[in-house]
């Protein structure tokens, strides 16, 4: 029998959603609409899909339940990781985000023992350290929101829908995490979140098993050279940033998770004359709104409480042939700061599990290739990387040269004018006063002021009298690519070294990086077996 067979659509209520019997009747109404058989009593019935359809009032959820064969969806598999023996083939991984983590995972289900190295530090010790850079202004250039424990995914929201599923089983990725400590509905909700407060403990359970069943994960331990005879790599050397001594670290493979914000690793490639290529990337601000007037126009008026989630929006629209989009919407977030080194500014956000903070808050980035920054005399493979720094120096300087972010308000933005006030907002360094318009590229600040016209019309009263611009928001994905081989995965000059993830330029997101993570440990496995 065809499990779609066994399934069927059914929308009610936001209060609901929570009770059986008005599912069940539900059920049971669409199923005599559409001339389909009835349900036995004692038949049991699984939500297998969440969302909600909010085009008009009042809003609903819109369900899709499953029953005997059109329920198998809803059965996770029993996941479990044997230890493997200390003289199985090693592959090193290098860096612990969601890349990382899941290839690590993948190399133990095919027998390979992986030894990951992060720069960063475990999750307590981490924490420390943004906290320092939150209230201190302190940048640690290894321990900061984009590396440590679990890397950029572990503070950015933990958002886990993604468009690409050529790159693996999204619902195995998603497994994963509830075997690690994820709330289960993840499996259902059409629009996955798990909060930053509850990531943390999720990486860490998923670095428990990795070390239980026989791999290793060294914290602190930053790659300073990648070791290569004759076109094949043979492994990393390795520094320990306690105490500053280097060892070499051999494996049979080395798989490369560093992520978007490794610039060390892209010059150290280029430096050793391993193909490295400038990559389009996205640039642009986060705009922050009263999280009750996105409530409000999204859900025209109706009254969330607790029968409705804090409303999201995704806008995009073009300007000169231009793409200008949302990106990572935070809904009840806080924006966070997410520089990598001293004298730049980085803006990124995130939001709590129940996402219950008083604001909103969305990237709003323009597309840029190489044709915006070779004219600015950035050229060569890293390019792309050398503007984005540029543009992170001049927010840094126009705010004063510290982690505050230089603001503006919205309405002043499409005006072209410096805000005079700025109302609070959720950046816990601070905000200074400055014509964001102009410390952007031109052609970024044209493109946004545009887009947000747009915008305007689109979701009326965008341009809110209270919305903050704050910038920037410039490490959207990697601007610079590490090519591999489209059946081997493995670099094209450097057999056995297989790029993966967001640094690689592969992924834009917690869950595309963890299927490309597996991808690449499922290639390297392949190769040693």
């Amino acid at each position: 029998m065809d499990a779609s067979s066994s399934q069927i659509q059914v929308r009610v209520l936001p209060e609901e959603v929570t009770q059986p019997e008005v599912i069940r009747d539900a059920v049971a109404r669409q199923l005599r609409k559409e001339g389909r058989p009835a349900l036995a009593e004692d038949t049991t019935l699984h939500v297998l899909r969440h969302s909600w359809d909010a085009r008009k009032r009042p809003v609903r959820a819109q369900l899709l339940v499953g029953w005997g064969e059109g329920a198998k969806k809803a059965e996770m598999q029993p996941w479990s990781w044997k230890k493997v023996p200390m003289d199985a083939p090693e592959v090193v991984i290098v860096g612990a985000g969601p890349a990382g983590l899941y290839a690590a995972l993948e190399c133990l289900l095919h027998g390979v023992r992986p030894i990951v190295l992060e720069r960063g530090k475990d999750v307590r010790a981490r924490r420390r350290d943004l906290a320092k850079l939150n209230r201190e202004h302190l940048v640690h250039e290894d321990s900061n929101y984009c590396f440590g424990e679990g890397g950029a995914g572990t503070y950015s929201d933990g958002k886990l829908y993604t468009r690409s599923k050529k790159r693996g089983d999204i619902r195995e990725a998603l497994e994963w995490l509830v075997v690690h400590g994820a709330d289960p509905r993840i499996l259902v909700e059409a629009h996955p979140h798990i909060g930053t407060n509850r990531l943390p403990a999720v990486v860490s359970a998923m670095r428990e098993t990795i070390e239980q069943a026989g791999g290793e994960v060294r914290f602190n331990t930053k790659v300073v050279d990648v070791l290569a005879d004759d076109g094949v790599c043979q492994g990393v050397v390795a520094k320990s940033l306690e105490t500053g001594e280097t060892t070499e670290v051999h494996g049979t493979a080395v798989i490369l998770a560093t992520g978007h914000s490794a610039r060390d690793i892209f010059d150290l490639l280029h430096r050793k004359r391993i193909e490295v290529e400038a990559k389009p990337f996205a640039l642009g601000v986060r705009v922050e709104h009263p999280q009750d007037w996105v409530n409000h126009v999204q859900y025209h008026g109706e009254t969330v409480e607790d029968r409705l989630p804090p409303a999201s929006y995704s806008l995009v629209c073009q300007v000169e042939g231009r793409g200008v989009h949302s990106f990572c919407m935070c809904p009840g977030g806080i924006v966070a700061p997410c520089a990598t080194r001293p004298g730049e500014i980085v803006t990124n956000g995130w939001s709590p599990s129940k996402r219950n903070n008083p604001y909103a808050n969305s990237g709003m980035v323009v597309q840029v290739g190489p044709e915006d920054w070779e004219p600015l005399g950035f050229t060569g493979p890293l390019g792309g990387l050398k503007f984005q720094e540029s543009v992170e120096q001049a927010c840094w300087r126009a705010a004063g040269e510290t982690q505050a972010a230089p603001a503006q308000r919205l309405s002043d933005f499409v005006a072209g004018r410096k805000s005079s006030s700025l109302p609070t907002t959720s950046y816990v360094p601070g905000v200074v006063s400055a014509r964001l318009d102009q410390v952007l590229p031109p052609v970024v600040a044209r493109s946004l002021r545009e887009g947000f016209k747009a915008f305007g019309r689109k979701m009326n009263g965008f341009v809110h009298p209270d919305a903050v611009v704050l910038g920037p928001e410039s490490r959207t994905s990697s601007p610079v690519r590490i090519p591999r081989d489209p059946d081997t995965l493995q670099h094209p000059g450097l057999r056995q070294f297989y790029p993966t993830g967001e640094g690689g330029g592969y992924a834009g997101g917690i869950l595309s990086a963890a299927m490309d993570g597996r991808k690449a440990a499922r290639a390297a496995a392949g190769w040693i077996g």
